[in-house]
């Protein structure tokens, strides 16, 4: 990769709607040239595909908590059920095992406080696998 394939990335990390000519005309180059680069950085898995920024407040599911998980075990099975059941709810919209503690820290959005306590109350508290949960409330998103 070279300094032109990096500033791809940006202008598309920056707007991933440009047309192919916009972008060319933003990095330097032509057209064609330009959309080489875009479908080889595509091939090679860099770009793995383009996604929205969405208002989460219009939306209704503006309340985010990150909240941070330990286990009762670490039996693979049942990481690996509980891991399962999470990525299927949609209030999770991020999951990460962790090195360390604690085991898992997840990005929770719902409509407000009412809902993230109801939401907690019904799938973390009572799971046979979950010894503890830390919940943080998202003050501001800087970045």
């Amino acid at each position: 990769m070279d300094a032109l394939d990096h500033a791809i990335i940006e202008e598309l990390t920056k707007n991933a709607r440009l047309t192919n000519q916009e972008l060319a005309e933003k990095v330097g180059l032509t057209a064609a040239p330009c959309l080489r680069r875009v479908r080889r950085l595509e091939e090679e898995g860099v770009i793995e595909g383009y996604t929205t920024r969405l208002n989460h407040n219009v939306l209704g599911n503006g309340f985010e908590v990150v909240v941070n998980m330990e286990l009762v075990g670490n039996e693979i099975r049942r990481v690996e059920s509980l891991e399962k059941e999470l990525t299927a709810m949609p209030e999770v919209v991020e999951l990460r095992r962790m090195f360390g503690q604690p085991d898992y820290t997840m990005r929770v959005r719902v409509k407000d406080s009412a809902a993230y306590e109801e939401w907690v109350s019904k799938y973390l508290v009572p799971h046979p696998d979950i010894a503890r949960i830390d919940s943080r409330i998202t003050m501001k998103v800087i970045k």
